[in-house]
């Protein structure tokens, strides 16, 4: 009778841990080899790259990953295939979205003072072309032949910010254009805006000499405050660095682009 009794709880015991299909786990961590074949037929060498990569890109974007200087060699493809693909023009129209929500909540007062603020580089222009011809921000950045081919004036718009602009306009909003680049650039950066459909902002502010040196937090803090210091209020701010949006002065809401190509503290 004992034995069958412990013979019972034996059984029990293995029964309950063992799995059935009928009760799935609801976590389920498989290891990966490099011989692994997926569903899809991407090997688990190929699938473990994607994975390492989306979660190089996460850091950057979250601010986690610090600063840096050039993407991972080994992530060229992922970033040539996520920035040149749907996926990077699917997040920039859901950021828009956001903000134009917002903007939309806002309650624009009339008096023309409800200002927004816009970066440039990769926020209202691409530079995608450039980067193409130089490793996808696997180079160390070169800042001569940058400055040329701002030179050409032919950065096409990034097409979800070009959609927010307009709307904010057509809302009453006060455009101000705050950017890193220089003051000599200013006619080459006016006619590519001009170029890409850009038009009617309040203000175009670059770098000036007394400019030149400062960490990009500073000194775009420094410039949100004047504009705050000029009687406006800034009702939301777009751009695709953690510089652009943070520091003092900052907008009631602010609204990170994706940019997994380069870092500008």
């Amino acid at each position: 009778m004992a034995f069958t009794q412990w013979g019972v709880v034996l059984l029990l015991i293995i029964v309950s841990v063992e799995p059935t299909s009928s009760s799935p786990s609801i976590i389920q961590i498989t290891p990966e080899t490099g011989t692994l074949l997926a569903n899809d037929g991407v090997s688990g060498s190929r699938r473990s790259l994607d994975l390492y990569c989306e979660s190089w890109r996460f850091t950057v974007e979250t601010n986690d990953a610090g600063i840096w200087t050039r993407i991972p060699r080994r992530c060229v493809d992922f970033v040539k295939d996520y920035i040149t693909g749907e996926r990077y023009r699917s997040e920039s129209e859901a950021v828009a979205d956001n903000a134009l929500e917002h903007a939309k909540a806002v309650g624009v007062s009339g008096n023309g003072k409800d200002a927004w603020v816009f970066d440039i580089d990769e926020t209202l222009l691409s530079n995608v072309p450039y980067y193409a011809a130089h490793g996808f921000g696997s180079e160390i950045f070169d800042e001569p032949s940058f400055d040329n081919w701002v030179n050409v004036a032919e950065a096409p718009a990034l097409l979800a910010s070009l959609r927010l602009y307009k709307n904010l306009q057509e809302c009453g909003f006060t455009i101000f254009l705050l950017t890193g680049r220089s003051e000599f650039q200013r006619n080459a950066t006016v006619r590519n805006l001009q170029y890409a459909g850009y038009s009617n902002w309040e203000r175009l502010i670059l770098r000036g000499d007394a400019d030149q040196g400062k960490p990009a937090s500073i000194y775009k803090s420094e410039k949100r405050k004047e504009i705050e210091d000029d009687g406006y209020i800034i009702r939301g701010n777009s751009g695709d660095q953690w510089s652009d949006l943070m520091g003092f002065a900052v907008a009631q809401r602010s609204f990170k682009l994706p940019n997994p190509l380069y870092y500008i503290a």
